[in-house]
């Protein structure tokens, strides 16, 4: 595999003279965050996190995505949390995509690197700290986990990207593929991150039309990506919010790789109510 690469945003201020128009833009079926809006001026902080900044990519919202939270966090040099998750349902990716971070999760202690990815159950005790001398960014997924009576939360774990072989997917000649940290068979999961890569000239062939909702973030080069009606311009550090049965295709645009972090919520029954 050649070398991965992940964008993270550094902030930042705009200068006067730039123009305003931009690829920003929000529809009751998607939203395009673009990265040149995650400037130091749409920074948040929270509670018990220390020398820590994060942008929020998305959150719950009636009536659009209602499933996820998506933060980037950016932690400085000795920052970090021992009470980073307030909410004992929750469950977690972290996803590293620049620095170093040293977190403890069912009680092992684990350095993460650029592509590193950890799960986290509902209910765990976990923590992070920046033990380098430079930040660390990383991606923060979180959601609700929904039990099923008789089947049992998944396990914490901590893998990194480049230790996992790709699924190319059948009929692309190997420009379409997908790095996956969790079977899909496992039904006690109910959300999969995952990592889609696409070859120069790569495409999704259809218009996906399906009830999972989604987050991308892109990581790594550029396409023209269908969301609903419309096709947009994307490139390294653009997010992409999706409400369930929004329609979506895409044509990597080269030279290299177009590389995305993909959320979806699976394995779970419709609420009817």
């Amino acid at each position: 595999m050649a070398d991965r690469t992940y964008f993270a945003p550094h902030g930042g201020h705009p200068p006067q003279t730039q123009l305003l128009t931009d690829r920003a833009v929000f529809t009751d079926a998607y939203a395009v965050i673009p990265k040149g809006t995650m400037r130091d001026i749409v920074t948040s902080n929270l509670p018990f996190w220390e020398e820590t900044r994060l942008w929020v990519l998305s959150r719950p919202l009636s009536g659009f995505a209602e499933t996820f939270s998506q933060y980037i966090m950016e932690v400085l040099p000795g920052g970090g949390s021992d009470r980073p998750e307030p909410d004992a349902g929750a469950e977690a990716v972290l996803f590293v995509v620049e620095g170093e971070l040293v977190m403890t999760l069912a009680g092992e202690s684990h350095t993460m690197r650029p592509g590193g990815y950890a799960y986290i159950p509902p209910a765990s005790g976990w923590s992070v700290k920046n033990q380098s001398t430079a930040p660390v960014r990383f991606h923060w997924i979180r959601k609700s986990y929904e039990f099923v009576e008789g089947i049992s939360a998944p396990d914490a774990f901590v893998t990194n990207e480049n230790d996992i072989e790709p699924t190319m997917m059948p009929d692309t000649d190997g420009k379409w593929a997908t790095t996956r940290f969790v079977d899909p068979g496992d039904i006690r999961h109910d959300m999969h991150v995952t990592v889609v890569t696409f070859g120069p000239g790569g495409v999704i062939p259809f218009a996906e039309t399906h009830v999972m909702e989604h987050g991308l973030y892109v990581l790594e080069g550029k396409a023209v990506y269908r969301l609903n009606q419309d096709w947009v311009e994307v490139e390294a550090g653009d997010y992409m919010w999706l409400r369930a049965f929004c329609p979506q295709a895409c044509y990597a645009g080269g030279p290299g790789n177009f590389r995305y972090l993909l959320y979806k919520d699976v394995n779970r029954h419709a609420k009817l109510k």
